[in-house]
């Protein structure tokens, strides 16, 4: 490697890991995902030049405690492969609760990057995420409307960003509107400052358009740490001189069986999975009241799992959920708790994908943030080179398996379209 990565970033999650890093290849930029915090150096990683490198890290729902540490040594490894600037990337639902996470882990960043101002922003326009006077909308409705007020573990109750994220951190939150975005970087840089003048140390940005985004981009050049999700992305790469290319996102020819794996509960994978059924193919659905009884249950539903998948895998994609509709979900979580269904739905999943990769699956729809970090660490994957999009904020990725070549998608739950499933195997295909 000839020169140190221009851009280090630090996912909260797998799939918000992939939504980034795709955003990011789409600009021009050559990246790879690490799937946590390497042990390496980059060169004995990947022995290429990257412009990007996406920490993906499974700190979203544990204490922040915990993710203020893991997110620390991200940033560490990161500073010692030269990173220019450093990006904290979190969901475009802004997926948190009054503890945290997003608030905490930035503050550590800050003071760790000694820098006493950045921006907040989850807009992701093509995926419908707007902030329009400090409030997240999502598609046509506020947050707390969309569906997200049921999220099992990260409830959001409130749409307006300045207030959840000040009720998780110690400086003081502003605001960035959409009357200045839309002026452009110059009055953008001309707001920071003068919020910074009243003490304010995390700024709210709007931006309901992609040209909002690339307006920002410019006026983020200086800033040590940038925090937002994904959509932020599309203007950053110009600031290192780069330009879109689709050299980028290439990635080798796709063999073998396929199969999906869904653990996610929201509203898009649920109509994903509908879809996917109605088509006719086959599926398998996990009860996590059967596989809480014993090990042994649970070790019985995974064989059961591979025996029905083995003879479908020649014909086509084959389905495994426990994607179920938010009153299932809650009455599950009544019986088991909520940490316990999600770590056996979790453990579940990770065993009948090491049972599929035995069986030739090769190609992978993952749905799901835990979800997709149970699987890519149980199919032993330890970086991830970003391809191709398939959905916004979705790509396909190739990585190396202790048994070989594999393409895998890990799809966020709330993104795609209703056919993701059949589309996205299809594109690979092509």
């Amino acid at each position: 490697m000839t020169h140190p990565i221009r851009l280090g970033c630090i996912a909260d999650d797998f799939t918000g890991a992939t939504d980034l890093a795709n955003n990011l290849v789409r600009a021009g930029m050559r990246v790879v995902q690490t799937i946590g915090v390497p042990t390496e150096p980059l060169n004995a990683e990947l022995g290429a030049e990257v412009d990007a490198v996406v920490v993906a890290l499974k700190s979203r729902t544990i204490p922040a405690a915990q993710a203020i540490a893991q997110s620390l040594d991200a940033l560490h490894w990161l500073q010692a492969q030269g990173a220019e600037q450093i990006y904290f990337k979190y969901c475009s639902t802004f997926d948190s609760t009054a503890e945290g996470n997003i608030g905490p882990v930035t503050e550590a960043l800050m003071a760790a990057l000694n820098t006493d101002f950045t921006i907040a922003t989850p807009a992701f326009p093509d995926n419908g995420r707007t902030v329009f006077k400090g409030y997240l909308f999502v598609g046509d409705v506020l947050l707390n409307e969309s569906g997200m007020q049921h999220h099992p573990l990260t409830p959001m109750h409130d749409a307006n960003l300045v207030r959840v994220l000040q009720a998780q951190s110690q400086g003081k939150v502003g605001l960035i509107d959409h009357r200045c975005v839309a002026q452009g970087a110059q009055a953008v840089l001309a707001r920071m400052a003068e919020l910074q003048a009243q003490g304010v140390r995390l700024a709210v940005v709007d931006a309901v358009s992609n040209d909002d985004l690339l307006r920002l981009g410019p006026a983020l050049k200086h800033l040590p740490l940038v925090t937002a999700g994904s959509g932020v992305a599309i203007g950053l790469p110009a600031n290192f001189g780069l330009s879109a290319n689709p050299s980028a996102s290439q990635l080798p020819p796709a063999r073998g069986a396929q199969a999906i794996v869904s653990g996610s509960c929201s509203t898009a994978t649920r109509g994903q999975v509908a879809h996917f059924i109605a088509s006719g193919r086959p599926a398998f659905a996990l009860d996590p009241l059967v596989l809480a009884r014993s090990p042994e249950a649970a070790a019985k539903v995974v064989a059961q799992v591979c025996a029905w998948a083995a003879p479908h895998l020649a014909s086509g994609p084959v389905l495994v959920y426990a994607t179920a509709e938010p009153e299932a979900v809650k009455a599950v979580q009544a019986q088991l708790g909520v940490d316990a269904a999600g770590a056996l739905v979790e453990h579940t999943l990770a065993d009948i994908t090491r049972g599929l990769l035995a069986l030739g699956v090769r190609q992978w729809v993952v749905a799901g943030g835990e979800t997709s970090g149970a699987c890519v660490q149980a199919l032993d994957i330890t970086q991830l080179h970003i391809g191709p999009q398939i959905d916004p904020g979705v790509p396909w990725c190739h990585a190396h398996t202790p048994v070989g070549p594999v393409h895998l998608t890990l799809k966020s739950g709330n993104f795609g379209s209703p056919d993701f499933f059949t589309k996205a195997l299809a594109q690979l295909q092509h």
